[in-house]
C-alpha cells in the first residue's frame, strides 16, 4: 500500500450528528455515482478517494447499480479498499444500495426480500468487505408490500452484514410508515437520500425534510448542484467534456433552455456579490438547513472536491440573498 493518509485529515471538516443516532457523517461526502464506471480512469478515481479522505470526508457513498457497466463501481472502490484503502478501514463510512434494476428476469428489481439481500451479498463480494456501514433501499416499490422490504432490512443489519439502514428517494408519507415497522423490530433506520437544490425543492413539498426531522433521522443529499446546472460550467454554452455531452442519460441538453441559462447567469451573479463561486453558493444552500446531515458531491477530477468543500466556510445568508435565490429558482 503506498497510499498514506494526511495526519490533519480530521482539521476542517464539520461532522453532524445523523438524526438522534450515534452516527456521525462528514458535511461533505463522496458519490461514486459517476466517474467510477468500466471505462473511467482508475488512476483519477484513486486520487479522488485520497483526495477526499485527505479533506476528512469519511462518507463514500454507492450503489448496486452504479458504474456503467453495473456493479462497476463497487469493484473499482473495492480495489481501491484492498489496495490502498484497507488500513482505514474503521475510519469510513461506505454505503451501498439496492432498488434499481440491477440484472434481468423478475427478481433483480424494486424492494423484495429476495432481490434486496441477494443484492447486499453481490454488492458485499464486488467490494471485498463483511459488510457495510449504511445499506439502503434505493426506492420506493409500488407492488411489494412495505413490510417485506423493512423485514428484509432488518434482516440484513441483523445478519451482520449492514450496521444501519437508510431509505432513499421516499416520500415523507411513506417514510414515516416505514420508520414505525423499523422502530417495531428496532432496527437502527438513520437516514434518508433524496435529491435536493435550488433548482429541485421536492422534499420541502413531499414532507420528507419535515417527516425526517420530526422523526429523528438523518438525510443527506444528492444532486445538490443539479447535475452541474448550478455550476459556471454552462454559462457560455455546453462544453465538450461535459456530463450533457459524454451520457446525455442524466442530464439531457433540452434541459439546458434559454430561461435556465437566465436563471443560472442571475444565480451567478448572487454567487459572485458573496465573493463564490456558484457551486459553492449552491451547495452551502443546501448545507443551511439544519435537517441536513451531510451532502453528497460528484467528481470528475480531485480538483473539484478541493473546491467543494469550501462550502463549509461559506459566509451566512442574508434573508435578502435567499429571497433572490427563490426567485430565480423557479
Amino acid at each position: 500500500m503506498n497510499y498514506k493518509a494526511n495526519d490533519e485529515r480530521y482539521s476542517n471538516m464539520k461532522y453532524n450528528r445523523c438524526g438522534a443516532s450515534g452516527l456521525k457523517l462528514p458535511a461533505v461526502s463522496l458519490g461514486l455515482w459517476h466517474n467510477f464506471g468500466t471505462n473511467d480512469d482508475y488512476e483519477n478515481m484513486k486520487k479522488m478517494c485520497f483526495t477526499a479522505f485527505d479533506l476528512g470526508i469519511t462518507h463514500f457513498d454507492i450503489a448496486n447499480n452504479y458504474g456503467p457497466v453495473p456493479g462497476s463501481a463497487e469493484i473499482n472502490f473495492g480495489k481501491i479498499l484492498r489496495e490502498e484503502m484497507g488500513a482505514y478501514r474503521d475510519e469510513l463510512i461506505i454505503s451501498t444500495k439496492a432498488g434499481y434494476k440491477m440484472w434481468d428476469g423478475p427478481y433483480g428489481d424494486f424492494g423484495s426480500r429476495k432481490y434486496l439481500i441477494a443484492s447486499l451479498d453481490a454488492s458485499l463480494k464486488r467490494l471485498g468487505l463483511d459488510y457495510v456501514d449504511i445499506f439502503y433501499h434505493h426506492r420506493m416499490d409500488p407492488e411489494t408490500p412495505l413490510e417485506e422490504t423493512m423485514t428484509a432490512l432488518d434482516s440484513i443489519v441483523k445478519s451482520g452484514k449492514a450496521l444501519y439502514v437508510g431509505l432513499s428517494n421516499y416520500d415523507g408519507e411513506t417514510m414515516t410508515r416505514a420508520s414505525r415497522i423499523l422502530r417495531d423490530l428496532n432496527c437502527p433506520f438513520i437516514i434518508n437520500q433524496n435529491r435536493y437544490s435550488i433548482f429541485d425543492r421536492t422534499v420541502e413539498k413531499n414532507g420528507l425534510l419535515k417527516e425526517a426531522d420530526e422523526n429523528g433521522k438523518g438525510v443527506i443529499i444528492y444532486s445538490p448542484l443539479a447535475q452541474g446546472l448550478l455550476t459556471d460550467r454552462y454559462l457560455g454554452g455546453i462544453p465538450e467534456d461535459s456530463r450533457i455531452k459524454k451520457s446525455g442519460i442524466f442530464l439531457k441538453e433540452s434541459a439546458l433552455t434559454e430561461e435556465k441559462i437566465s436563471q443560472i447567469v442571475k444565480l451567478n451573479e448572487i454567487a459572485h456579490s458573496r465573493g463564490e463561486r456558484l457551486a459553492i453558493m449552491a451547495l452551502s444552500w443546501v448545507l443551511r438547513r439544519h435537517e441536513i446531515t451531510s451532502v453528497l458531491i460528484g467528481a470528475s477530477r480531485p480538483e473539484q472536491i478541493k473546491e467543494n468543500v469550501l462550502a463549509l466556510s461559506s459566509p451566512a445568508f442574508t434573508s435578502e440573498e435567499l429571497a433572490l435565490i427563490d426567485t430565480w429558482s423557479v
